[in-house]
């Protein structure tokens, strides 16, 4: 499943350049750029996305999955649509980028309740900014976060940010995995 995942989000969601000409959220300028959607938004690529991240769950500790909102969203569905197959449910939840004002006033969307244990998940991670603003959202809300799962590590130090945030962390596909890939395609 995971090699069918890389070649889908090589075709679909992967872009190379010789020069530094895409710009990250993170301000940085790239040789490359993922854009995840494609991927996940696809009915096959959901599906494999769904299986892989419901495997790497910690089972015991995690109650629900999801993260800053438009990224983990897809994510969150599909593994909460796998794990209800595989009937070991698992909720789905969104972080908002603003906060509501009305209403309840919360930062999180999802049938989840005090003592439920989470996992974070990212489409893409290069530095971990965007995966540990939605760490501290979600604590903020007095949520426990045991795990954070990425779909694509770019393998720029990233995750050993977020692992001072959270112990366990893992990534589906690595930027070197990608790359392999594509070299091999060439």
């Amino acid at each position: 499943m995971k090699q069918k995942l890389i070649q889908l989000i090589a075709q679909k969601s992967f872009n190379y350049s010789d020069t530094p000409k895409f710009k990250l959220a993170s301000g940085q300028m790239s040789q490359y750029y993922v854009n995840c959607k494609p991927t996940i938004l696809d009915p096959y690529g959901m599906n494999l996305v769904g299986n892989l991240v419901f495997e790497k769950l910690h089972h015991q500790s995690v109650t629900a999955v999801g993260g800053l909102t438009f990224g983990a969203d897809p994510i969150a569905v599909a593994t909460s649509f796998v794990s209800g197959l595989k009937n070991q449910p698992v909720k789905a939840f969104s972080v908002r980028k603003v906060q509501k004002d009305h209403g309840m006033i919360r930062w999180i969307e999802g049938d989840i309740q005090e003592g439920d244990r989470l996992a974070i998940l990212e489409d893409v991670v290069t530095t971990g900014g965007s995966t540990v603003k939605a760490i501290h959202r979600v604590r903020s809300e007095g949520f426990r976060v045991v795990q954070v799962i990425v779909l694509v590590d770019r393998q720029e130090g990233g995750l050993d940010y977020i692992k001072t945030f959270v112990d366990r962390v893992d990534a589906i596909v690595t930027r070197k995995e990608l790359m392999t890939h594509i070299e091999f395609l060439s």
